[in-house]
């Protein structure tokens, strides 16, 4: 048989080393012909645009370089198929260009709408009779996918933002005068990859000072509050935030109530980081900075997480492994079986419980206060930021494997 693997979701830099997985994991296989790649997700299927792996991945080397190339190989997409109910006639494509191009296995790269993509799949094939397996292989830097103790990408991701932080903390720490530097880190509904901040404790470092995320509920005033108390010890305060923090619109001043939502009244998910600086400058008074990390917090692979890397190709791996098994409409997941010595397992869960559903950043790890998290989060976070991959680099840049232009 033939299989096919596709990427959807935003951009991390582990989502091509499980690419390369399944692609590893096919190749030893004796019942595996063809590996199809399907361009811009589930797009690529319905609208037949796929291209066959095995023609562009051919050596070694780009083996390696697939598994440090950041960012989706084969592009992505943000499509939601639509209930079966309501239209079957995507569903039809969908299943006529598997057949057509004798794919016996369809695996998904990517977070929770992906995996109502596996679960809708999964049983529309499943009504048909057809015995074609769907797998989803999990991928999100936001680590809120259910079931699962963790999900590739976002150990990479972590280790950028902590990084990336502490190398603030340098910059800003310089000056004699009191400042304050307000860091805006990805979370659109959880604060996982905020909270990875705290990291840095384990070397000793006691920035950032404060840390908030969109679990906790977030006062305008005590945020001022917590910046003059930690200004009683620190010149420099470092605040790490998640972009999804909601601000109660009566804490903010009404001349800059306009740079915090759209021409609709709708809420920016970036730009609460801005928002805080100037109510900051005018409420305290100091020299205050906001910074958006923005993209590159998910795509830098040149500070990637070995251990990261590694789990993502071997998810990848274990789901070509479930589906040759027999196993449809699930979603490979880790389970965390010890943190000292660091040890996880891949199990499989139903598609149906990881869709459209958030794992929220537990509250029993922030603070009573909200507006930090314990060393609890440092404990579960720490072993998966570590390791370096091992680079390669051309002209002191590192190489991207890349199809076509």
């Amino acid at each position: 048989m033939n299989i096919v693997v596709a990427q959807s979701g935003g951009p991390t830099c582990a989502i091509n080393a499980s690419l390369l997985g399944v692609f590893k994991g096919a190749m030893k296989s004796r019942d595996i012909d063809i590996v199809f790649g399907s361009l811009n997700g589930i797009e690529g299927i319905i609208n037949d645009d796929m291209i066959i792996l095995n023609d562009y991945i051919r050596t070694y080397m780009d083996m390696e370089q697939l598994r440090q190339t950041p960012s989706t190989l084969l592009n992505s997409c943000r499509y939601k198929l639509p209930d079966m109910s309501d239209d079957k006639t995507v569903y039809e494509k969908i299943y006529n260009t598997l057949k057509n191009h004798g794919i016996g296995a369809f695996f998904y790269i990517g977070g929770n709408d992906s995996m109502d993509t596996v679960n809708k799949i999964s049983a529309y094939l499943n009504e048909l009779g057809s015995d074609i397996k769907v797998i989803g292989i999990p991928k999100t830097i936001d680590n809120d996918l259910t079931c699962t103790d963790h999900t590739p990408g976002y150990g990479s991701a972590a280790k950028y933002v902590a990084t990336t932080v502490q190398e603030i903390v340098r910059d800003c720490s310089v000056y004699s005068i009191n400042s304050v530097t307000i860091i805006e880190i990805m979370g659109r509904d959880t604060g996982w990859l905020t909270a990875a901040t705290a990291v840095l404790r384990a070397n000793g470092e006691i920035a950032p000072h404060l840390i908030y995320l969109p679990e906790a509920r977030f006062s305008v005033q005590s945020f001022l509050s917590d910046i003059r108390r930690v200004q009683q010890s620190r010149r420099a305060v470092v605040i790490a935030v998640s972009e999804g923090i909601e601000l109660d619109p009566n804490d903010i001043p009404s001349e800059i109530k306009n740079e915090t939502s759209d021409n609709f009244g709708h809420r920016y998910l970036s730009g609460v980081g801005k928002c805080l600086e100037n109510i900051v400058r005018r409420e305290i008074k100091c020299k205050v900075r906001s910074i958006e990390l923005n993209i590159m917090q998910r795509c830098s692979s040149h500070i990637s997480s070995k251990t990261d890397i590694e789990e993502a190709e071997q998810i990848g791996t274990a789901a070509v492994d479930a589906a040759l098994s027999g196993l449809t409409g699930k979603v490979m997941v880790f389970e965390r079986v010890s943190d000292n010595p660091y040890t996880v397992v891949i199990n499989s869960a139903e598609a149906a419980d990881v869709a459209n559903r958030v794992r929220y950043f537990p509250p029993e790890w922030i603070n009573a206060q909200g507006n930090n998290v314990t060393d609890k989060a440092v404990k579960y976070i720490l072993p998966l930021i570590q390791g370096s991959q091992d680079i390669h680099y051309r002209n002191g840049i590192p190489m991207h494997f890349r199809i076509g232009n």
